[in-house]
């Protein structure tokens, strides 16, 4: 009897019970139990059935660029392992404590977007809505002599959000997206995986047909078409889904507080690759391509610690020859920013790229069902 076998036979009346826990939570939605809001504002929700690893980051980001210019956008998060609780909104600092190292991160990268966090997405939503909303008048900070003083209710109300991005929305059921995207990963696709704790979904792979677009991510540059026909059908997809494949571009190493680096990989004896993120194995790929590599690994969304980085620098000692450097993730460098700025840490960014399926087109979809969606709600709001 194999090892993985024997672990099967140990979990599995584990994964009953959280099977069972998840479809209990399933049915009391089916049954208007729980309920689901579609507020009134555009909303696209991004997630994944597994437990982490599909790329999410990287593809709400895709869709910050694609949008953050175009509309009054917002990106709300959960905001996983951050220290505060409640609604929080990003105030310029891009504190990781206060908002989890994935937000923090893209407060930073687009400041022209609103982040913020909050474990009920309802009112995290409501919230984001109500900064359009001008503020109410207090009678404690009037004066006795109002005359010199403008009614709170006539100041001008900020520019109203137009479009939210959520993440985790297959979690967080509670908000109907108007747009609802499902990652999975090329080589851990939900149809080969278990439930948890045996295997590493979080939801049951039914669960797919809530998405209208399904994007396989983490793929190859050059993609097989036999392969990629083969999970096509092993999706087991509806007609109204639509289905993508994408795959991750690096760009040039940066400096651990962002700015343009002239360190490039190519010209390293030796690197030491820091991740804390569920599936590092295309980023170690990418550095392995150019130069050899040790990998420090440390649990997803780790809080780095002195003694942290204390063993990143003797591991970072150890690696023989000059030419060498410490590569992080961007999440990464968002928690080790201010513990290892002494060390020769850099960034490797890394972006998504869509391989090409016919006149099917990833961004014209998604930005067709936007506008649409936009326009509609305008028009709904000039007759309410």
């Amino acid at each position: 009897m194999s090892f993985r076998t024997t672990i099967s036979y140990i979990l599995w009346p584990l994964s009953m019970w959280y099977a069972v826990g998840v479809a209990v939570r399933n049915l009391l939605f089916s049954l208007g139990i729980k309920r689901q809001q579609a507020p009134h504002i555009t909303t696209i929700g991004v997630g994944n059935l597994a437990t982490g690893g599909t790329g999410k980051t990287p593809h709400v980001e895709y869709l910050l660029e694609l949008f953050g210019d175009r509309y009054r956008t917002a990106m709300l998060s959960r905001g996983y392992r951050r220290r505060s609780k409640g609604f929080v909104l990003d105030d310029g600092r891009h504190d990781a404590a206060l908002l989890g190292d994935e937000p923090a991160m893209m407060a930073r990268k687009y400041p022209q977007v609103q982040v913020a966090v909050c474990e009920k997405r309802v009112e995290g939503v409501r919230r984001l809505m109500a900064l359009s909303e001008p503020p109410l008048p207090s009678d404690e900070s009037v004066p006795s002599d109002s005359s010199d003083v403008s009614d709170a209710a006539d100041q001008p109300a900020a520019e109203p959000i137009q479009l939210v991005i959520l993440d985790d929305v297959f979690q967080h059921r509670q908000i109907k997206p108007n747009i609802n995207i499902l990652l999975t990963e090329y080589q851990h696709p939900y149809f080969r995986d278990r439930i948890l704790p045996y295997g590493n979904l979080r939801e049951f792979r039914s669960a797919r047909r809530y998405a209208g677009i399904v994007i396989v991510t983490k793929c190859p540059a050059r993609l097989n078409p036999v392969d990629k026909h083969n999970i096509i059908h092993d999706l087991r997809l509806q007609n109204y889904q639509k289905v993508f494949f994408s795959y991750f571009q690096y760009g040039a190493l940066r400096t651990l507080d962002g700015q343009a680096s002239d360190v490039d990989l190519r010209r390293m004896e030796q690197v030491l690759v820091v991740t804390g993120i569920a599936h590092p194995e295309p980023m170690l790929d990418e550095v392995r391509r150019h130069c050899k590599a040790q990998h420090l690994a440390f649990p997803d969304h780790h809080d780095y610690t002195r003694r942290d980085v204390a063993r990143i620098a003797d591991a970072f000692d150890a690696l023989p020859g000059q030419r060498k450097a410490i590569v992080t993730t961007e999440k990464d460098a968002v928690r080790l920013r201010g513990l290892a700025d002494r060390l020769p840490v850099y960034v490797l960014p890394v972006r998504v790229a869509f391989h090409k399926d016919g006149d099917l087109d990833f961004d014209q979809l998604v930005e067709a069902s936007v506008r649409e969606n936009i326009s509609f709600l305008s028009k709904l709001s000039i007759w309410s």
